[in-house]
């Protein structure tokens, strides 16, 4: 109680450091009568909010940057990576304001779920999972039979209890007459792993969306846990996203080759994260996803650039323990120069909570003793964490106006895409009145433009043009209309259809597919008729055609080449040579229709009827 009360006193003071000191004790003490003792799983979000409201405006309360500096000290409190999230959730009912007795709840509920954890872990329940050396539960289900866990292979389905450790995740089912069978899916190798939300049934029908689907490369075929429960899948997205953690920290000490103290400090990080979202998640039934979620690993991974914070924990945090580790382990513990040094704080804070990860017991106390305390190692983490932070909020406030411009209905979809093309689609137009010569003089003044272009080599600048074009348009947008709010898009959405008319023009759709499908299948099947010499004449006069083509593309230059087909598809509907155009795809569409299809039959595989 006074090491919680001396840390929110640190927090008050180094956000008023010229606060009177007796200002800040009185502003202590008054915190201590409203304390509220909740020690059920309750959460104090679901209590009187005006009560609430009135205890925060009259007490002294704490803010973001006080949290930020203060809380990391500890790591079993807050992690560097993920302390701006754990204030965000434990203010998100309060105004960005964090009060004592909120602070005091969270700590409460981190030891409850420390105590818990350590109970399972000596209890005899984990002896019989047979765990490896520095392997650690993190959290358990199936447990009590009102919280069942069944695991669902193929159609059959079978409850158990499931396990989650630093390596693996094990599953110890319960089957009449066949004992308790324990299997291990390890997370600790790279084999392709997969683990997602998936729908479960019974006999395989996917009915309910409270699963998660786990495969790999050394499994036939997935394997589905069910946490069945009433109202929203909070189970479920639970240990998604603890076992994606486990799954993340291994990945970064593959990435990374750590070894030994290194392996042993990742992992405790991801533990310590777990421990600490399980916290939030049960005394204020909260659970923060994508970019707010509290598993360090984890948030790595779903923020911008974070690969670039993983590197930044990695060069200025585990690659110094190796270097501090084996210095101090050579040489004898004399007063030397200071050196850049980092220590495995939170490997020590769980070996003193009774957690043991590393491989080789007895180990911590006598490694960690030696170790130098390092100063300012984690600026350049900050600095990366920050640069990621902002890449987010960016991405956080894009991804709400995406949401806000999404519209339904295939018409209005298709309507919104004429307006946005519009200046595209009317240039498309006109060209191809041009090209019906519906104006003689401007489709020759074009043609006379395009074919001059065409001869003076400028086509080779055309992209580029167009680039220009575009970069000089935004950038006059940029300077001209700096400050302005973008013009919103006006669209006229299409007369609304009722639900038969949807399910017609859906109908008429898929027909229209078909028909399109089946035309390609046929214009690829006489080719197939033709290159396989199944119509002799025709094949000859395609094979000569092909092969004065290749004549005319290896002998005639480019700029020729490109000439001829301009003209040629350019003055098609010309009254001089409209009436022959005419009569070409007429005699083209008659020789093609003589061609027959190449034959085709549909094999269906045999279906062996079993009786049963």
């Amino acid at each position: 109680m006074n090491l919680r009360r001396l840390m929110f006193d640190m927090m008050l003071a180094w956000e008023n450091p010229g606060a009177e000191e007796g200002l800040l004790k009185n502003n202590s003490t008054s915190c201590n009568p409203v304390e509220i003792e909740d020690e059920d799983e309750g959460s104090i979000f679901y209590a009187n909010s005006t009560s609430l409201a009135v205890q925060v405006n009259d007490m002294k309360t704490v803010g973001l940057s006080a949290f930020t500096r203060i809380a990391p000290s500890c790591p079993i409190i807050a992690d560097l990576v993920t302390v701006h999230n754990l204030f965000d959730a434990l203010t998100c009912s309060s105004g960005g304001r964090l009060h004592y007795f909120v602070y005091d709840k969270y700590l409460k509920s981190l030891d409850r779920v420390f105590r818990s954890i350590k109970g399972v872990m000596q209890s005899s329940l984990a002896s019989s999972f047979n765990l490896d050396a520095g392997e650690c539960i993190v959290a358990i289900d199936g447990d009590k039979p009102i919280h069942p866990v069944l695991q669902h292979i193929g159609i059959s389905a079978w409850p158990g209890t499931l396990i989650l450790t630093t390596h693996a995740l094990y599953f110890q089912s319960i089957r009449v007459g066949y004992g308790d069978k324990i299997v291990k899916y390890d997370l600790a190798t790279d084999s392709n792993q997969v683990i997602k939300r998936d729908f479960t049934g019974p006999l395989g029908v996917r009915l309910f969306d409270k699963a998660v689907m786990y495969k790999s490369s050394t499994l036939t075929e997935p394997i589905y846990f069910d946490f069945p429960e009433l109202g929203s899948p909070s189970r479920r997205n639970y240990w998604l996203a603890i076992t994606r953690e486990v799954m993340q920290v291994n990945r970064f000490i593959r990435k990374f080759n750590l070894e030994d103290i290194q392996r042993a400090e990742a992992l405790s990080k991801a533990v310590l994260g777990i421990l600490r979202y399980s916290a939030v998640k049960e005394a204020f039934h909260i659970a923060p996803s994508h970019f707010k979620t509290t598993l360090t690993f984890s948030l790595a991974e779903k923020l911008p650039k974070g690969d670039m914070v993983l590197e930044a924990l990695y060069n200025n945090y585990f690659q110094l323990l190796d270097t501090s580790l084996s210095h101090l382990a050579t040489e004898p513990a004399v007063d030397k120069a200071p050196q850049t040094h980092s220590v495995p704080f939170s490997l020590y804070a769980l070996s003193r909570m009774g957690f043991n990860l590393l491989k080789r017991k007895n180990e911590t106390g006598k490694e960690i003793s030696f170790c130098a305390v390092c100063v300012g190692v984690t600026k350049s983490l900050e600095a990366a964490l920050q640069e990621s932070f902002l890449y987010s909020e960016r991405i956080e406030a894009a991804r709400a106006t995406v949401d806000q411009v999404k519209v339904e209905g295939l018409d209005a979809n298709v309507a919104l895409m004429q307006e946005i093309l519009f200046s595209f689609i009317h240039a498309g137009k006109l060209i191809y009145s041009l090209t019906k010569w519906e104006d003689p003089l401007k489709s020759f003044l074009f043609l006379a433009f395009i074919l001059y272009v065409i001869q003076s080599g400028l086509v080779s600048y055309t992209v580029p043009s167009v680039f220009i074009v575009f970069a000089v348009v935004m950038l006059w947008h940029k300077y001209s209309e700096e400050g302005k709010l973008l013009e919103v898009l006006e669209v006229r959405p299409p007369p609304a259809k009722n639900p038969v008319e949807q399910i017609l023009i859906l109908q008429e759709a898929i027909s229209k597919l078909e028909d399109t499908l089946q035309a390609v299948n046929i214009v690829l099947l006489k080719f197939r008729a033709l290159l396989f010499a199944a119509v002799p004449k025709a094949t000859e006069i395609v094979a000569v055609a092909l092969l004065v083509a290749a004549a005319v593309v290896v002998l005639m230059p480019p700029k020729h080449l490109l000439l001829m087909a301009v003209l040629e598809v350019y003055t098609r509907e010309m009254p001089l040579r409209k009436q022959h155009t005419e009569k070409f795809r007429r005699r083209i569409k008659e020789w093609w229709a003589r061609i027959p299809a190449a034959p085709v039959q549909m094999i269906r595989p045999k279906e062996d009827k079993k009786k049963i």
